[in-house]
């Protein structure tokens, strides 16, 4: 099989370890439009705030392509598909024939089209870190334009750096997708604590030299400027090559474009009307297409993702799942609310079952709403006891909050499907320690923050066997 990877991100470079994995034999040559090998880009907040490295969030070592038998195009961009002659052509000229090709091209920053846009940095690749990096250096003011996810982790960023930061959101509360205004009210207090000035219904009209001008004429200090105003699947490539597209490229649970030979993951892909904006249904989506390509599993189907989103800014606990907007006549809601302490709690139940949570600040009770999210069971009588783990049982026995009570069928790493099972049955193995666990299963290499629990599970362990983690 001649197989065909276009993209080197996330699920790129997780579709191509897969494969190998499956088929030793397989013919793989993988093209990357950016230069730098495959890194976590969930991490890049990390870059921002020099807590960690370039090297510190690259997903393969330098060498795995060659221990691998893999090819690598990095920094060589495909510029068209024939589809007739089952070949990509690529910007340097050359032509690569494939059996099976996977389109993985991600997403593309949105940039407004305001005066003086050049002028800022989209916050995006890991050479938009740099050049953040660079400027952070000597600035005496940023501003952040965007208050998604990227958007607050980059301003938390900057500000760990020391930078006076503000920033500018065009919707009334920060992460209005994923939070209700109170949450979104009691994130903006938090971070406001942390040294991020935040403005919410502001539009950005031009980005001057030293400026940002607000609609109305006001004007905010910048010398950097970083946008975070969302993204956009990559599609070009798909369309220009006559595949079916809309919002992004269009896939069957296959995964399978309308031609059958290709494939798309990731970012760029549309299943079931949705595109994904995280990692987890990337990596998810890698797997099917592993198990399809390779014939490992040939019944295996993508069915969609739910999705937990996680705020990875230093010093800001946040998890949110599922449908938070729903309101009182929609479902039952259970709150919990202390603007004091940053602390805000949220239930949502439709049917007796969980289809959304918020909860800001202390997060001890998310293993467990995870578990009861994913699963789509029943729950148990007492609500409000699901937002204090200490105080909750569910059906009888305590609820998932430490290693000690978390049935073995849990998962613990959302983004890479790893249960407490699987965890165990690692350390059964010989991993002794929680680099050996995330070698052997991936546990924590995505988002990071199941960290703390591998870190628990295998304590845990340890101590039950009285040997050394």
């Amino acid at each position: 099989m001649r197989l065909v990877v276009v993209g080197n991100g996330m699920a790129g470079s997780r579709l191509v370890s897969e494969v190998r994995a499956r088929d030793k034999d397989a013919k793989i040559t993988v093209f990357g439009a950016e230069a730098w090998q495959p890194y976590n880009r969930v991490l890049l907040s990390n870059v921002v705030a020099g807590t960690s490295s370039p090297d510190q969030v690259r997903l393969l070592d330098p060498r795995w392509y060659a221990d691998h038998g893999v090819t690598v195009r990095l920094g060589v961009e495909v510029t068209a598909i024939d589809r007739d002659c089952q070949t990509v052509v690529a910007a340097d000229g050359t032509r690569e024939p494939y059996d099976v090709l996977v389109l993985a091209m991600g997403s593309e920053p949105v940039v407004p089209p305001i005066p003086g846009v050049e002028r800022a940095t989209a916050f995006r690749t890991l050479d938009d870190c740099e050049r953040i990096r660079e400027a952070a250096a000597s600035a005496r003011s940023a501003v952040v334009v965007g208050g998604g996810l990227l958007g607050i982790e980059a301003a938390r960023g900057l500000a760990g750096r020391g930078v006076p930061v503000t920033l500018l959101h065009l919707a009334g509360h920060l992460m209005e997708r994923q939070l209700d205004e109170e949450a979104g009210l009691i994130l903006r207090e938090t971070l406001g604590a942390l040294g991020v000035a935040i403005r919410t219904g502001v539009t950005v009209s031009a980005i001057r030299e030293r400026h940002v001008e607000l609609a109305g004429g006001e004007l905010i200090e910048a010398d950097l400027v970083v946008l975070a105003c969302g993204v956009r699947p990559v599609v070009g490539l798909a369309r220009d090559a006559g595949l079916e597209v809309e919002r992004g490229v269009v896939v069957d649970d296959e995964l399978r474009t309308d031609d059958p030979s290709i494939f798309a993951i990731g970012e760029c892909a549309q299943h079931a009307g949705r595109v994904y904006g995280l990692v987890a249904p990337g990596w998810e989506q890698a797997s099917v297409v592993a198990d399809l390509v390779t014939g490992a599993d040939k019944g295996a189907r993508y069915r969609g993702s739910r999705l937990v989103t996680r705020l990875k800014a230093r010093s800001v606990e946040l998890a949110a799942m599922g449908e938070t907007q729903l309101t009182e006549d929609e479902a039952e809601i259970v709150r919990f609310s202390h603007r004091h302490k940053g602390t805000y709690r949220k239930l949502v139940i439709r049917d007796g079952r969980l289809v959304g949570a918020i909860l800001l600040g202390e997060t001890s009770a998310v293993g467990t709403l995870t578990q009861l999210f994913d699963r789509g069971g029943p729950l148990p009588g007492d609500r409000t006891g699901l937002l204090f783990p200490d105080l909750a049982s569910v059906g009888g026995a305590a609820v998932a909050d430490s290693p000690t009570r978390m049935p073995d069928s849990a998962r613990v790493c959302q983004c890479n499907n790893v249960t407490k099972g699987q965890i165990r049955a690692c350390w059964e193995s010989g991993a002794r320690n929680v680099e050996a666990v995330a070698a052997a299963t991936r546990a924590t290499t995505g988002c990071g923050s199941c960290r703390d629990a591998v870190e628990g599970i295998v304590g845990w362990l340890c101590e039950q066997e009285g040997v050394s983690a």
